[in-house]
């Protein structure tokens, strides 16, 4: 379970301010029942301010009420609010430092096979850029020599699935001639 920031400071608040038990404070926090204790008894934390965490959006004042009124719940972390969960988006691809050096193989590898993949398709698969796209097609990366078109599941820079989704839409993308046309 994730704990709120600044757990001890929170700790001081929650003793100050409610009436949950101990161990109610201790597993919100991440720390031990005694710690608590000596918090609540002023031998730890003497002159430490409290923070508190409704103001801070970590918990709300029902969750609070919910688990003073039922002493076996547990509180309930408000998770965080901020655009990337409102609207849906996935986080960028990171990559390891170690397999940096594989990404250009992976995109030779895509221009070869794949060559009606988009430039956008082959960064969003790769967690590349653009301009380094552009670099292995026209063959003015600094290590051009070098590269070797590999898989970039072998290389570990993604997974099957993600390949063949990509190379699925890629598909639905390409213009197909109409077979019914006539040739004049």
């Amino acid at each position: 379970m994730a704990s709120p920031l600044m757990p001890k400071a929170t700790a001081v608040w929650l003793i100050e301010n409610t009436a949950l038990s101990f161990e109610q404070i201790a597993a919100f926090c991440g720390l031990h029942s005694l710690e608590v204790q000596a918090i609540a008894d002023g031998d730890v934390s003497i002159s430490m301010v409290g923070l508190d965490p409704i103001s801070s959006s970590q918990l709300s004042l029902e969750e609070i009420n919910r688990c003073e009124n039922d002493t076996s719940a547990r509180l309930v972390l408000i998770p965080p609010v901020n655009a990337d969960t409102i609207l849906g988006k996935k986080r960028s691809r990171y990559t390891p430092v170690s397999k940096r050096q594989d990404r250009p193989d992976a995109i030779a590898w895509l221009v070869k096979y794949y060559p009606d993949m988009t430039d956008g398709q082959i960064c969003r698969l790769l967690g590349t850029t653009k301009p380094m796209i552009k670099a292995v097609k026209t063959k003015t990366h600094w290590n051009s020599a070098n590269i070797k078109p590999r898989s970039p599941v072998h290389l570990g820079l993604c997974v099957q699935v993600e390949l063949d989704k990509t190379i699925e839409k890629c598909s639905h993308h390409a213009i197909i001639p109409d077979e019914t046309e006539t040739a004049d």
